[in-house]
């Protein structure tokens, strides 16, 4: 319990320390390493183990306190803000002390709010004219364009040891005779009788372009766009088994204009930015750092599922993982990202577009 409660006030006082800290002198300065001038912290109002707490940090944590009586703070409600202060820097030495500062956790805060200050927070929409956003726009057109879809559903029979091939093709036609009379049961009997992963979902493979959909079977893909809405096909074996799909649904190619696109172009072209400007300063870093790679030993190192460590856990408890850049909805400047989604149908506060185009729904 101790550790854990040491442990969050070290991710918090690690974004606090990016905005200036404790040093010395009367109107004490915090030099941060490498960061040239140092923040000024104000005057000395308490010593803890050395370390000064500042009336600058005072007034911005009094400013989020309310009086009881009046309009300012009395003598003592100053004294219990300065006092919790105190009992920060007391809980944040001690996290020190225990080396939590090495926490993946910590790690993960401290490089995350170093990208919002040095690279992402340079970057504004108001960075980017109209005309680039438009040119963007004309030369990766084909991004913004929805491809036509189809709606799959299937059932897969397998065939093997336990079931030969003519009785796999055989319960796969009846199955076929049962749908073909009763449209209507293509979901119960799927989910009774097939042996894929869309079993779970009556069958439901999802909308699908004709470039197909990873684990699925290509020829599968192809057979479906030569059928028409509601058409259920014959049995036809791929290389997992006995195939029977029907096309649920359809829907057209649709393309969009720059206007209706705009807040996803924004997106697009921020982000190549932030990636741009992301490379430029951690090259920046490695030219000036000294670093060393045992290349005989990274060869032998193994790694497999068997061998893996469970990856270190971000603040929020997800797995960590290499620093990504910000989210670039309209109003959100340097902020964390959502994830690879494409481009909603608005523009405006999506999350970060990825390879795919935009969708003009969910796949049902």
């Amino acid at each position: 319990m101790q550790k854990m409660t040491l442990l969050a006030l070290v991710l918090s006082s690690a974004l606090v320390a990016c905005d200036g800290g404790s040093s010395n002198g009367d109107k004490v300065t915090n030099a941060k390493p490498g960061a040239g001038e140092p923040a000024e912290i104000g005057e000395v109002l308490a010593t803890v183990n050395g370390t000064q707490i500042g009336s600058i940090d005072f007034e911005q944590a009094a400013a989020r306190k309310s009086p009881e009586e009046g309009d300012t703070l009395s003598a003592e409600e100053k004294r219990d803000v300065l006092d919790r202060l105190v009992d920060e820097e007391l809980l944040y030495q001690e996290a020190l002390t225990q080396g939590l500062d090495k926490d993946p956790k910590v790690k993960k805060v401290m490089v995350n709010t170093l990208l919002r200050q040095e690279v992402y927070g340079s970057v504004r929409n108001s960075d980017f004219s109209d005309e680039e956003l438009q040119a963007y726009y004309e030369a990766h057109i084909d991004e913004f364009i929805v491809p036509e879809k189809i709606q799959i559903r299937r059932i897969l029979i397998k065939a093997g040891a336990e079931r030969p091939s003519d009785e796999a093709k055989s319960l796969a036609g009846d199955l076929r005779g049962q749908i073909v009379a009763n449209p209507g049961t293509f979901k119960e009997l799927a989910t009774k009788n097939s042996e894929d992963p869309y079993r779970r979902r009556g069958g439901d493979v999802g909308f699908v372009p004709r470039t197909g959909k990873p684990g699925l079977d290509q020829s599968i893909v192809d057979k479906a766009f030569t059928m028409d809405v509601e058409a259920v096909s014959e049995v036809f074996e791929t290389d997992e088994g006995f195939n029977i799909i029907m096309v649920a649904n359809r829907r057209e190619r649709v393309e969009r204009t720059y206007q209706q696109m705009k807040g996803s172009v924004l997106r697009k072209v921020k982000n190549e930015k932030l990636a741009e400007m992301y490379e430029q300063y951690t090259d920046n870093l490695l030219n000036k750092g000294e670093i060393s790679v045992d290349e005989e030993q990274l060869s032998t190192t193994e790694v497999g599922s068997s061998r893996r460590a469970p990856a270190a856990l971000s603040p929020d408890g997800a797995g960590l993982t290499p620093p990504t850049l910000p989210s670039l909805g309209a109003g959100g400047e340097g902020s964390a990202p959502e994830g690879d989604k494409a481009p909603e149908a608005d523009g405006e506060g999506a999350a970060p577009e990825g390879a795919k185009a935009p969708e003009a729904g969910g796949d049902q």
